[in-house]
This record gives structure tokens, sequence and C-alpha cells, in this order.
């Protein structure tokens, strides 16, 4: 059987730049990733920048340490 890890490191290839004010909220605006899967960043994140998500959800976790 195949198993997936709970984690994995994609790329932001695309998403909305941070509008004045939008660092102070906590609303998460859409992205997409270099495999393709649409998900929320936090406004912080901006494209080149690679980030860590759930592979069960797609979910967002942090910025990649690597």
């Amino acid at each position: 059987s195949l198993t997936l890890p709970q984690r994995a490191t994609f790329e932001v290839v695309e998403t909305e730049p941070v509008t004045k004010g939008q660092t102070a909220s906590s609303s998460y605006k859409p992205a997409v990733l270099s495999n393709g899967v649409r998900t929320a960043v936090p406004p912080h994140i901006s494209a080149g920048t690679r980030i860590v998500v759930m592979t069960a959800d797609g979910s967002y976790v942090e910025r990649a340490k690597d």
C-alpha cells in the first residue's frame, strides 16, 4: 500500500499581492502551488515562497525552513 507523508513542501507560484492593512488581520488569501493545487495562505506569503502544507487537505502549515 502507498503511504503519503503528512506534510509536503511546495512553492507558491501565484498569489494576490498584500494590500495595505491586510497584514493586521488574520484573513488568508488564495494561492496556487507548484503542483497546481489551490490553497489559502497568510497575507505575508508571496509568490516564490516555499510553504509546508498538509497532504490530507492541502491546508497551510508554515513557511518552509529550507
